[in-house]
């Protein structure tokens, strides 16, 4: 059989859907010899991946996503393929293939944040209006005419069921996974200008992340006399993290909170491994994999009460309102002066991160393919 993956955007390190898709492609090299498979890639990714198995093929899609370029053209370059099944791992399906696909949805904020979202954006309020309208579109598009949907988690499976409409017997909910290289590092304060124990955020800055609350509570936790912590904030300077370190000159924090910017897996590592714990204040998420990882660093997590959160860290997270400064501030000084809380958080962290891999993902992935196919 002729199987299709939409790789473009493997090899683009800070984005999980990238991860997610290497993650899949590793594992099916590795166990399946008897199906082809097609692997669609824009450049920097045709460069990057070299196939491990000669049932596998690279082709080139240079298509940007999000464009009529991946609407128009690139349904025409997948037709050429003659494919049994392609799998889509984010929802920009082009509404132009009629061909058998399954779909992965990671999560529907923009569907639940529109006003939040719009503050994501440079876009003006028109042309933002106009993304949103073929953003639904495409996403009810995709979900209609997918032979399957996987979902990242129950909470996400709900969302498309109540948002889109969709018969819940069409959706299949299979995990991410978590799997870093566990290369131990210690931190060039040179570099970081980090000398005091910190509190560990990694990934972006959108508004639905909530990083101006956590700035604010950060700020009054300083105010009530919590001296030599520090707030390390870990992601892309885009437009969104020049904003808020903008907000932190704002209000007073340029020496207490650090921006690293893109860092390299081994200093990301490093920075998991020499954190006092890891806080994830995010209004909606779809998995919450940066805070699995942080588990498997050892780092106990505090993280909001939203249900994604809550179905995916279990018992092993310190939970907060992400609505409420005060409790997001008491929350960072329990976990700065509690030990004890910090040890029990990193051993029940270390437990529930053996629910997730990447293989079992991947495996349940290759067989969702053969019953399809089959």
């Amino acid at each position: 059989m002729r199987i299709g993956i939409d790789a473009r955007l493997y090899g683009i390190a800070d984005r999980g859907i990238g991860r997610y898709t290497e993650k899949l492609i590793q594992y099916l090299e590795k166990n399946d010899f008897e199906n082809e498979y097609f692997i669609f890639l824009r450049q920097n990714g045709f460069n990057q991946y070299q196939p491990k198995n000669r049932n596998f093929y690279k082709v080139l899609a240079d298509y940007r996503p999000y464009t009529l370029k991946e609407q128009i053209v690139f349904p025409l370059k997948l037709y050429q393929y003659k494919l049994d099944l392609i799998h889509f791992p984010h929802f920009n399906v082009p509404i132009f293939y009629w061909k058998t696909f399954i779909v992965t949805i990671h999560d529907l904020i923009i569907s639940k944040f529109p006003q939040s979202r719009r503050k994501a954006t440079t876009l003006s309020p028109i042309l933002y209006k106009i993304k949103l309208f073929f953003y639904y579109l495409v996403i009810k598009s995709a979900v209609s005419r997918a032979k399957k949907i996987i979902a990242v988690s129950e909470a996400t499976k709900k969302d498309i069921i109540k948002i889109l409409k969709i018969n819940p017997e069409k959706i299949i909910v299979i995990y991410e996974g978590v799997g870093l290289p566990k290369i131990s590092k210690k931190i060039q304060n040179s570099k970081f200008k980090i000398q005091n124990s910190y509190i560990l955020y990694v990934g972006a800055a959108y508004p639905h992340k909530n990083l101006e609350s956590l700035l604010i509570a950060f700020k009054e936790l300083i105010k009530d006399g919590i001296k030599n912590i520090k707030l390390v904030l870990v992601g892309k300077k885009d437009y969104f993290y020049q904003r808020l370190e903008k907000y932190a000159l704002e209000i007073d924090l340029k020496n207490e909170v650090i921006f690293t910017g893109e860092v390299t897996d081994e200093e990301l590592i490093a920075l998991y491994q020499n954190a006092l714990f890891f806080i994830f204040p995010s209004l909606e998420e779809g998995f919450g994999l940066p805070g699995i990882e942080a588990m498997a660093y050892g780092l106990p997590v505090a993280a909001s009460s939203i249900s994604p959160l809550l179905e995916i860290f279990g018992q092993a997270a310190y939970y907060f309102d992400p609505y409420n400064i005060k409790e997001i501030k008491n929350t960072m000084i329990k976990l700065i002066t509690d030990e004890n809380l910090r040890k029990t958080l990193k051993e029940k962290g270390l437990k529930q991160i053996k629910k997730y891999s990447w293989q079992k993902m991947a495996k349940k992935i290759f067989f969702l393919y053969k019953e399809i196919i089959l």
